[in-house]
């Protein structure tokens, strides 16, 4: 008697089901979108159990996720694991929660067909492996595509109209303002705040000077984070202060109340109008040569201030005669060609250390004794500690007269820079810095 051949048992088929929904709400309820989507898509897979599909315990859950990016954290985690072979289907409830746009379509089709993936939506059948099914999927992704470019029209018509109505719709809440009904209220705490920073620059000579104002004061942005200058110059270009809606840079009148008045406002843009004018003048200003006159080779030569130009960069130098003579090189000693910032800010440091030495703070104490008999070697060297404020503080031209009056010679050789000091400038410097002298009633 002839035995019958067993039936083999199907293949086991992994099936993967991937959910999502544009937004969050409703996702905290005990049963939402993504379990419903889940549970059809189970019941399919346990239809289909006589062709030995199984159905993972992985979840792909993406709540919360737009359809028109593939930047979503289940997807790429789906996608990861189809690379690694751990899938062979993938089943969604409709083809649009896999994706909105054609051309991410297309890509998740291919990575699908490079791994022997098969795509399954519950509720429309087709089958991606011939032409016909193909042309289905194009066409249904179309329609997906074009319904979520109509639906991002409305969104955006229904923004812009609420805007010119004045409504807030939503975005970070200014520092001032607290959303109550979804609506600005003024924060009168908060208001006073603002108001504080708009007149600190009205009042101010830089963007700088007042960070670092508000920072001394503990002011901080709504978010709790010290103010820099990028976060200072929004908050003062913030029209919602003078209670408007702007709307794709127009604005109109809000349902909110301002907080700064017209005049202040202008002052601040006013202010910082004029800083920009400042800071464009001064980088258009070539910085004068600090050592013009006082460096020389060591050899006796003096060292001229030179530049190129790179496009619109600009290199200065410091340039021995000998060089621009071309005299024979057999003659030269010593470095002939200096990088000007470089060479200067040595100068100028060398210029600090040397301010902090006793031997420094005696000699100006013994120069200075005759016409401030009243400071002490103490108070001269706490003076002199002073000097990198003071520095700070100076504009370049003001600068090159400072180094003026304390260098007398800068020497360049090859074991480094000399610099000699003007001991009677160093005493005018001193006096300058130190305490005024005490009045005789």
């Amino acid at each position: 008697m002839t035995r019958q051949p067993q039936p083999q048992p199907p293949r086991r088929l992994r099936c993967a089901i991937y959910t999502r929904k544009s937004s969050e709400e409703g996702l905290d309820m005990e049963f939402n979108s993504l379990d419903a989507q889940r549970e059809a898509c189970e019941a399919y897979i346990a239809s289909q159990k006589a062709e030995g599909w199984v159905c993972l315990r992985d979840r792909y859950d993406d709540g919360g996720f737009s359809g028109g990016t593939l930047e979503r954290p289940a997807l790429k985690h789906l996608i990861a694991d189809i690379e690694d072979g751990l899938i062979d289907i993938v089943v969604v409830y409709k083809i649009d929660r896999l994706s909105r746009a054609l051309m991410d379509f297309s890509k998740l089709v291919e990575i699908f067909d490079k791994h022997g993936v098969t795509f399954v939506s519950v509720t429309q059948s087709f089958n991606t492996t011939t032409s016909m099914g193909r042309l289905t999927l194009n066409i249904l992704l179309s329609f997906a595509q074009f319904e979520r470019e109509v639906i991002g029209e409305r969104i955006r018509d229904k923004v812009a109209a609420s805007r010119k109505k004045g409504i807030w719709m939503g975005g970070p809440v200014p520092l001032g303002y607290n959303v109550k009904d979804r609506k600005l209220i003024v924060d009168p705490a908060e208001a006073e705040t603002v108001r504080t920073i708009f007149t600190l620059y009205a009042r101010s000579s830089s963007t700088a000077q007042v960070v670092r104002e508000l920072d001394a004061r503990a002011i901080l942005t709504k978010t709790g984070r010290p103010y820099d200058k990028t976060s200072l110059l929004k908050t003062l270009h913030n029209k919602a202060y003078r209670g408007l809606a702007v709307h794709k840079g127009t604005a109109y009148p809000g349902e909110h109340d301002e907080i700064i008045d017209e005049k202040l406002w202008d002052d601040v843009h006013e202010a910082i109008a004029n800083n920009r004018y400042l800071r464009k003048a001064a980088a258009q200003e070539p910085s004068p040569a600090l050592l013009r006159g006082l460096i020389f080779t060591e050899t006796g030569v003096a060292m001229t201030p030179h530049h190129t130009k790179k496009g619109t960069r600009r290199y200065r130098y410091y340039v021995s005669m000998d060089v621009i003579k071309k005299r024979p090189k057999a003659e030269l000693r010593g470095p002939q060609r200096l990088p000007g910032g470089m060479v200067e800010d040595a100068v100028v440091g060398e210029i600090r250390r040397l301010l902090r030495t006793p031997e420094v703070a005696a000699r100006v104490s013994r120069t200075l004794r005759k016409d401030r008999p009243d400071l002490g070697e103490d108070a001269i060297s706490a003076s002199l500690t002073q000097f990198d404020e003071m520095w700070n503080a100076l504009i370049p031209a003001e600068q090159a007269r400072v180094v003026r009056l304390l260098v007398a010679r800068v020497t360049a050789s090859e074991a480094g820079l000399s610099v000699d000091l003007r001991h009677e400038g160093l005493g005018a410097i001193a006096a300058l810095m130190a305490p005024s002298k005490p009045e005789v009633a």
